[in-house]
């Protein structure tokens, strides 16, 4: 009798993760993707006008991401990033002019708050009481709702990562979705605070290796296959509709959906997904040499870009919850974006270099208060299907380690009912929940 499968529909990071944890739980994958690569929303490509490899989103990963960090580990690519020497995060007031650099001390005591070298420029202790009234939150509250929008912690600091981290403004943007990320990082102090960037790309340090991976283990990756329905009844799926192929699912398999909230939605309307989405610009500046920084990342406030990113001779920049950008044609962003980039590496009359715009319109679903009672679990009405993606409830942000935490949540939830599937017994019989809404943060690192 064949061993049961798990098909997972979908190689974005979601998707590769769960892959990753399946095929090293002995569990026999197939994993389809409808693009001609992995990697989604997190990968690189050449391009042609720039000569050069880029990514077509920048991301960040801070050294208490535990679910990307456990990833990274697994696939063996912890040597593919590149740190400061520790938690120090960079930032030029384009109005102003002026520089400073938070650097957080390693332990849990926050010291660094104390020495006005190491804390946001222009604030005193008292202004990091915010982050106690943060803490305390109610449900439904904006991070707006609980700072003191008028300090000067606000537009250095909440504005920035509040933007940075769930796509979205401050006054718009779930707080119950920026604690976590505090706790896991800032609050823990420094040690879990260093920001990590793939020294040559996501694709090579997240993807690729995964890939590598997952091939090692016997795992199926079938790229050019796209899901066009499922045949299921009251209970489980009984097929997979790919295009002219279908696949029928023997007792005992499983099925996980990592893919898009829409695209999930059209195969299954059944389910519930968040509404809205919101966009993100980067922009790609091949800058020769004259862009040198000691740290690969800068936080920019006051101008239309948010944060740079270093990269051999490659400035790359990032403008997240651009609603107000996005429409905007792309030569107009190159100007408005170059000129932030040349203010911030000295050379403010440099003309404008050969360049990439990227406009990703569905970058995250609306990371706001009335969105998140629509986030679904892993677990589903159908026995033998999870979902996965930075958009289901990971009680985390859309970022690449709710994205990670995601697929771990998806893969843990199909590989625990593994031998109940095999032998036949039903789910009912184990023990634990077996109701959607009671995985809403199974897995959650």
């Amino acid at each position: 009798m064949r061993q049961p499968r798990l098909h997972i529909v979908g190689a974005g990071l979601a998707g590769l993760a769960c892959a990753v944890r399946a095929a090293d739980a002995g569990i026999p994958v197939s994993l389809y993707e409808a693009a001609a690569q992995a990697g989604g929303r997190c990968r690189s490509y050449h391009d042609d006008v720039l000569d050069r490899d880029i990514d077509n989103g920048n991301h960040l990963l801070l050294s208490g991401n535990a679910a990307a960090m456990s990833y990274i580990r697994t696939i063996g690519s912890r040597d593919r990033f590149v740190s400061p020497t520790g938690a120090i995060f960079p930032f030029l007031d384009l109005s102003s002019g002026e520089r400073w650099s938070v650097h957080l001390n390693d332990g849990a005591v926050p010291w660094w708050m104390f020495n006005p070298a190491r804390r946001v420029k222009g604030t005193g202790l008292g202004d990091y009481v915010s982050i106690l009234h943060l803490m305390r939150a109610a449900p439904g509250a904006t991070v707006a709702d609980c700072v003191d929008t008028d300090a000067p912690l606000y537009k250095r600091f909440w504005d920035p990562l509040t933007v940075a981290v769930l796509n979205a403004r401050p006054d718009a943007a779930a707080a119950e979705l920026l604690i976590p990320v505090l706790k896991r990082t800032f609050l823990k102090g420094g040690a879990h605070c260093r920001p990590m960037v793939a020294r040559t790309g996501l694709s090579d340090s997240l993807i690729d290796p995964a890939l590598t991976h997952l091939k090692a283990r016997g795992a199926e990756i079938r790229f050019h296959h796209r899901l066009r329905s499922v045949e299921r009844d009251d209970t489980d799926l009984t097929a997979l509709q790919f295009g002219d192929r279908t696949i029928a699912l023997d007792r005992g398999d499983g099925v996980v959906l990592a893919l898009p909230p829409a695209g999930a939605q059209e195969i299954l309307p059944e389910i519930a997904v968040p509404d809205g989405a919101s966009p993100i610009v980067n922009g790609h500046f091949v800058t020769g040499g004259l862009a040198h920084h000691d740290n690969p990342i800068l936080g920019l406030v006051g101008g239309t870009a948010q944060w740079l990113f270093f990269r051999d001779d490659i400035v790359s920049v990032t403008v997240s919850a651009a609603d107000d950008l996005v429409s905007v044609p792309a030569d107009e962003i190159a100007v408005r974006l170059w000129r932030d980039v040349a203010a911030a590496i000295g050379t403010p009359d440099a003309r404008l270099p050969a360049h990439r715009i990227v406009k990703e319109k569905r970058a995250t679903f609306a990371q706001i208060p009335a969105a998140l009672k629509r986030r679904p679990g892993a677990a589903t009405l159908w026995r033998n299907l999870a979902l996965a993606g930075d958009w289901t409830a990971t009680g985390l942000p859309a970022t690449i380690e709710g994205a990670i935490t995601s697929g771990f949540a998806a893969a843990d939830h199909m590989t625990t009912r593994w031998p109940l599937a095999a032998s036949g017994r039903k789910p009912s019989d184990a023990a634990g929940p077996d109701r959607p809404g009671d995985m809403r943060t199974a897995g959650a690192a």
